[in-house]
């Protein structure tokens, strides 16, 4: 790919893009693939990490990965593309130690890099090294922000392919149903915390990213941290006209999310993804319409007794009025205490104390939802029943729904 000559006035942003890799030598040209195609008027630059431990060398379970990784360095190299920047935590000598890597870490090392590249008004284009895109991707993400000057970040729509694999298909078909369940719940409750943490679907400020101190390494996970943090400081968007499409794929290359949910699934257990009810969202939301009572004086919920559980603190709310005596002020704070991880942590135990069956969430959560009842859905008795052609209906159902909410917040 021959730099695309820019037509950028100096205000317009540069977009970094960020893709972390590892084992990814047959997904990764794709993804170069819809970069080359891009028409834009931005300039851009792209880092790709290339990364596993330094002890996979002598783990012949794992010394396939690290020849794939260094076939895709070479291929890399062999691009010649002056837009392309690597970083090589994958040759020997040069791989991560054995407590610190993964993809958190590799994500680490990207933004690092970049935010020493960047000027404040630049954005960070996160991406993984098996997705991808519309040919107007980047000045979609870059108009949008744009547009949106309040936005300290973008969590972008997105659409697994499938893949005609009847076992892969069914499993993202499900893990879609987790997320958008999840996404369209909290964004009918109002709360601040409505986004999907995906790695490849997120566009930051890098003004913002520094005043949060860049992303915390964390193995797995590093997006949804991420996210909450930039939420705490700001806005994050959740709307852009071009979406993005992460491969569908059984993958073990983190320890939590799309590849190992998937596996988890295909094994018969969904328990760490279930189908939350409704109805836990409208505690929540109970707790909400409350801020303006609880501000001068204690009640009790459901949702507020499980936070002073949490934080062990049966006086939560009186250090808060103290510190925060304006209702807006008091407001912000308790969002700040009752965040994303909260919000999923009571969720989750609620769902599994008070026994909620998937399928009798779903089906409340489609009459809640006001979606028309298919008939395979209220004859089906577990999740199981559903064929793949069902799934799918159910997860475009959805998925419409989901972007009805995204673009009417914008």
């Amino acid at each position: 790919m021959k730099p695309k000559k820019s037509t950028a006035t100096s205000s317009r942003p540069t977009l970094f893009v960020a893709i972390p890799a590892m084992n990814e030598m047959a997904y990764l040209p794709a993804t170069i693939k819809a970069i080359e195609q891009q028409q834009t008027q931005y300039d851009f630059q792209v880092y790709i990490c290339v990364n596993q431990p330094d002890a996979w060398w002598s783990d012949e379970a794992k010394k396939d990965i690290c020849l794939n990784n260094q076939e895709t360095l070479l291929w890399l190299r062999n691009l010649q593309n002056p837009r392309i920047h690597l970083i090589d935590h994958s040759s020997q000598g040069c791989g991560w130690d054995n407590k610190n890597y993964g993809v958190g870490y590799a994500r680490k090392v990207l933004f690092d890099t970049i935010r020493q590249q960047a000027k404040p008004n630049d954005l960070i284009i996160s991406l993984d090294a098996d997705t991808v895109f519309d040919k107007n991707y980047f000045q979609s993400v870059g108009d949008t922000m744009h547009q949106h000057p309040n936005w300290v970040a973008l969590s972008l729509p997105y659409y697994h392919p499938l893949t005609g694999r009847e076992d892969v298909d069914r499993a993202i078909l499900r893990y879609e149903l987790y997320l958008r369940n999840y996404f369209i719940n909290l964004s009918l409750i109002g709360s601040p915390y409505t986004f999907t943490a995906i790695g490849s679907a997120i566009i930051l400020r890098v003004n913002a990213l520094n005043k949060i101190g860049g992303i915390t390494p964390v193995k797995s996970g590093e997006d949804f941290y991420l996210l909450q943090k930039l939420r705490k400081m700001g806005i994050v968007g959740n709307w852009n006209p071009v979406i993005v499409q992460p491969a569908s794929r059984f993958s073990s290359r983190v320890f939590f999310g799309t590849g190992p949910a998937m596996i988890k699934g295909n094994a018969g257990d969904w328990s760490s993804y279930p189908i939350y009810h409704c109805f836990l969202f409208q505690e929540i939301e109970d707790s909400y319409k409350l801020i303006e009572t609880l501000f001068t004086q204690n009640i009790e919920t459901p949702f507020l007794q499980f936070l002073e559980q949490q934080f062990k603190d049966s006086d939560l709310w009186g250090p808060l009025r103290k510190n925060y005596n304006t209702l807006p002020q008091f407001t912000k704070a308790f969002h700040q205490k009752a965040d994303g991880l909260r919000l999923l942590q009571y969720l989750k135990q609620e769902q599994s104390r008070r026994q909620l069956d998937d399928i009798d969430s779903l089906k409340a959560n489609w009459s809640f939802f006001q979606l028309p009842l298919p008939d395979f859905l209220s004859r089906a008795q577990t999740l199981e029943d559903f064929s793949t052609k069902e799934l799918s209906i159910l997860r475009d159902s959805l998925y419409d729904l989901e972007t009805h909410l995204r673009q009417k917040e914008a």
